[in-house]
């Protein structure tokens, strides 16, 4: 009952048979046989169906839920610790600018701890990686905190918060930000990012009109262009891409300053919880001062 019970798992994650037979490798023929099996096997009717759709009922959704809690509990079956240590496959998904830095020392901690544990790190923006997370591709995430808020499923927990700066070209005179930002061109960190959108609003709320030039979504990359003299930008301090060129220079925004937030997001039910919990700790003490 297993298959059955990740097939009806499938279905609903990906919004229909034919959808979730392209994601699990079976036709559409096969996946409704399944569901058919696991219906006259539970004796109750999961989808209501019509001649163009079928939409998870009531029951369905209650079976949806248990399916999810058994799948899980059968995945951990081979994931379980050995003694103190930690074994089996984390998977975890990480916004580019933690990859060179945070994320190392993190996994050097937890891998003296539990050096049988593999790690597979997956690269992505926030966006991709929620949904990789959502869908059981990962374990947890590494990433900007969402706009949108936080699924109720989903536990966050903040890493550090990260100041955004004005960029300008080393040659540009003042320090008045507002009145860079107005004056010259405006390189966008790509507004549809979960970066970008906390630019946006930064710029929405201060009334704040610019000359839009270039939108890219990468930091390095809009530092780059600063450094070229092709405009100014708002970015955030990140450790990865510090100090700053030497052809830009930084200008706080002073009581106006807004952050980026970094943390990791994992799901509250979770087969490797435990795992992900021991890389939680390890990542807040990589963030901690080096003693000397």
């Amino acid at each position: 009952m297993i298959a059955e019970l990740k097939t009806l798992i499938a279905v609903v994650r990906y919004g229909g048979f034919s959808a979730a037979g392209n994601h699990i490798g079976l036709t559409q023929s096969a996946v409704s046989s399944q569901i058919q099996r696991l219906e006259e096997s539970l004796g109750l009717a999961l989808f209501n169906r019509t001649r163009r759709s079928a939409v998870l009922n009531e029951a369905g959704a209650r079976v949806l839920a248990r399916a999810e809690e058994i799948v899980a509990l059968v995945g951990k079956l081979g994931d379980e610790n050995i003694g103190d240590e930690l074994v089996g496959t984390l998977r975890i998904g990480a916004i580019a600018s933690v990859q060179s830095t945070l994320l190392p020392r993190a996994l050097a901690a937890l891998r003296k701890e539990s050096p049988r544990l593999l790690v597979n790190i997956a690269p992505g923006v926030s966006m991709k990686l929620m949904d990789q997370l959502d869908s059981g591709e990962i374990d947890a995430a590494i990433m900007i905190r969402s706009p949108f808020g936080i699924l109720p499923e989903m536990i966050w927990q903040r890493l550090m918060h990260e100041p955004f700066k004005l960029l300008v070209h080393k040659d540009t005179k003042g320090r008045d930000w507002r009145a860079l930002l107005e004056s010259q061109p405006f390189l966008r960190y790509e507004r549809t990012s979960f970066g970008g959108r906390l630019v946006t609003r930064f710029l929405r709320e201060n009334s704040l009109v610019v000359q839009e030039s270039i939108e890219l979504d990468e930091i390095s990359g809009l530092m780059n262009l600063v450094s070229e003299g092709l405009g100014v930008a708002l970015v955030p301090m990140v450790e990865a891409y510090l100090p700053v060129p030497s052809g830009v220079r930084a200008v706080s925004l002073g009581e106006k300053t807004f952050h980026r937030e970094i943390g990791i997001l994992r799901k509250g039910m979770s087969a490797r919880r435990s795992v992900v919990q021991s890389l939680e700790r390890c990542l807040s003490e990589a963030l901690r001062p080096q003693q000397p």
